[in-house]
């Protein structure tokens, strides 16, 4: 297997053009600027003294008394993943279903996150699940935060998934009941409730992180996290006109997905910004529009379900003769590659497909740099500007607004990267070095937990059959068949990234997923079984089948800027996804579930050791 003699030539000869090696060394070099001894632990969670960066501004607290009541199945989140489970759940004929939130209604992190300029990255024709069955197609092609939101409730309006659903409650422990076969599910409001069946979807960007700037507690301005942002200081609304800021010296911290979106209508309308960046972002053309009344109208049934599976195929690697979306997602496909699972080209050997690979991405990184030049007017502001790194070192980002917001004569931007971030803060000012930024308000765009569910930490401790603990069972490592669920945890499933496959549109993702759950738990109260639970060599053969398939990105993510995919520079963030991809995911769970869905369903007190 290999190339031709002079395909070589013409690799070797773009090789040199877009001098790989130079760009490999200003790679490294611009990484080793960034990396910090403390790694991820330069973050501090928004609890403790610093809690009140995660309480709800949105909904007033209603006190109610505790519940000991049972459900058949109990969903835990309520964003999109929740409300697919909730919908599809409802779909197979279950009655009693009680959805449960930390925050005070429906939507996930699109109820946390109403900072001005918030829009999905992916289109919304995909990214929007249950359109077809809510009756709805979004405004714009890549949708305002608040139509998403406002989307998310008409899916639980739809099917009636407000009916017994609890908010602002957290689960503090799940614990089986041998004798009942059932969870016995206690909470922060003193809840001793029950349920059947437990559904796991407690989500990944709700929990917002903070920067461990020394002297934070000391700053006397106002402060707040985008995820909770503060409109009664700013003014305005997701729209913009923040005139509230008029006469604020405001200072944002970050510049990534959230900061790209923010910086736009901080930079209009304060009277002096500060953008605190430690490493930019790429940042591509976005193109949104309005969508086109005469498009929506020609839509045909099944539309949605032939788009996001039409994107995922392309995203994933897949052949597709048409590309239905047509942006700065599926144009990448190939470089996505790089983090994000699916299907190899196997025409060629890997040493080819990665010298192929990083010709495509350095074009692309040098595209994204010179549109940095194109639209910066200050030659020095633009080099800062200009992302330094393998297009998926960092989530991409697309903008038509975030580089022109530089130009603005009120906007500065401040590099940290030479000094390991933002050095301190004093009661009125943010320092980088030996200088001093006087500033009224900081913004922390600083994003969230990314990945961490309350299972996984801990903070929701599980405790199955005879008493034994979820984390102690995965003390060497995660323990499930499929990714959602494990043996000695009966009728409890996981929905999330673990031991499955995913892809930049993780709607997506979450509604296969929640078609499964939905589809396993109906056909387990068609049977009648007990119980549902793996045997313990269905949950090692899948451990081992996602160790062999496993993609591999040790080396790549090793040479990328620090940041949430490699754990800030410490190295391989840990992966447990399938290697071939979604696709091939959701083919095998369909074809499981054809043909082996029985050996989950256990009919008498058996353990998954006797079976």
């Amino acid at each position: 297997m290999g190339t031709a003699p002079d395909t070589r030539t013409a690799i070797e000869a773009d090789a040199a053009e877009l001098d790989i090696q130079g760009l490999r060394a200003r790679y490294a070099k611009e990484r080793d600027r960034r990396v910090r001894p403390d790694g991820a632990s330069q973050y501090r969670s928004a609890s403790g003294e610093f809690g009140y960066y995660a309480k709800d501004p949105y909904t007033p607290r209603t006190e109610r008394e505790p519940l000991t009541d049972a459900v058949e199945v109990l969903v835990v989140g309520g964003g999109f993943g929740g409300l697919v489970a909730g919908a599809r759940l409802r779909q197979a004929g279950v009655e009693s279903i009680r959805m449960m939130d930390e925050a005070g209604d429906f939507g996930g992190t699109w109820y946390w996150n109403r900072y001005p300029g918030i829009h999905c990255d992916i289109e919304s024709y995909s990214y929007m699940p249950l359109l077809e069955e809510v009756g709805h197609v979004p405004r714009w092609r890549y949708a305002p935060g608040e139509e998403i939101r406002q989307h998310a409730v008409a899916i639980a309006e739809t099917f009636a998934l407000y009916r017994d659903a609890v908010f602002q409650t957290r689960v503090t422990g799940l614990t089986w009941d041998d004798q009942a076969d059932e969870w016995v599910v206690e909470t922060d409001r003193g809840d001793m409730m029950r349920a059947r069946f437990v559904i796991t979807s407690s989500g990944t960007l709700t929990q917002p992180k903070l920067p461990g700037i020394p002297g934070v507690e000391s700053f006397r301005g106002h402060t707040f996290h985008t995820s909770r942002w503060d409109y009664g200081y700013t003014g305005g609304d997701q729209s913009g006109g923040l005139t509230g800021l008029a006469d604020k010296r405001v200072a944002v911290v970050g510049t990534g997905a959230t900061g790209v979106q923010v910086i736009p209508h901080v930079g209009r309308d304060a009277e002096h910004l500060y953008v605190f960046q430690r490493t930019p972002s790429s940042v591509d053309v976005r193109d949104n529009r309005p969508t086109a009344p005469e498009w929506a109208a020609s839509l045909e049934p099944g539309w949605q379900r032939e788009r996001m599976e039409n994107f995922l195929a392309l995203v994933s690697g897949e052949p597709v003769e048409t590309d239905l979306t047509r942006d700065g997602w599926t144009s990448t496909a190939r470089l996505q590659r790089k983090l994000t699972t699916g299907a190899l080209d196997t025409s060629v050997s890997p040493e080819e497909r990665e010298r192929v690979d990083e010709l495509a991405d350095a074009r692309k990184m040098n595209q994204i740099r010179a549109r940095v030049d194109e639209v910066v007017d200050d030659p020095d502001t633009a080099e800062l500007l200009k992302p330094w790194y393998r297009y998926m070192c960092k989530r991409p980002c697309f903008s038509d607004h975030y580089l022109q917001t530089f130009n603005r004569p009120n906007v500065t931007l401040v590099d940290t990267a030479d000094h390991g971030g933002i050095t301190r803060m004093t009661e009125d000012a943010i320092v980088v070095g030996d200088v001093e930024y006087p500033v009224d308000c900081v913004v922390f765009a600083t994003g969230f937990d990314v990945g961490v569910s309350g299972v996984v930490s801990g903070t929701l401790p599980v405790r199955g059959r005879g008493g034994r603990e979820l984390l102690h069972s995965w003390s060497r490592g995660p323990r499930t068949l499929h990714g959602f669920y494990s043996d000695g945890f009966p009728n409890l499933f996981h929905l999330g990234p673990l031991q499955n496959a995913t892809s930049v549109n993780f709607t997506h993702i979450l509604l296969e997923q929640a078609e499964h759950i939905a589809a396993v738990i109906a056909e387990g109260r068609r049977t009648g079984a007990r119980v549902i639970e793996p045997a313990s060599d269905a949950v090692d053969e899948w451990a081992r089948t996602i160790g062999e398939n496993v993609l591999d990105t040790v080396d790549f993510q090793r040479e990328c800027t620090p940041g949430y995919y490699n754990r800030e520079g410490a190295g391989h963030a840990g992966g447990q996804s399938y290697g071939p991809g979604p696709v091939a995911f959701h083919r095998l769970l369909e074809d499981w579930r054809r043909d082996r869905i029985h050996e989950v369903m256990v009919q008498d007190h058996a353990t998954t050791d006797e079976r």
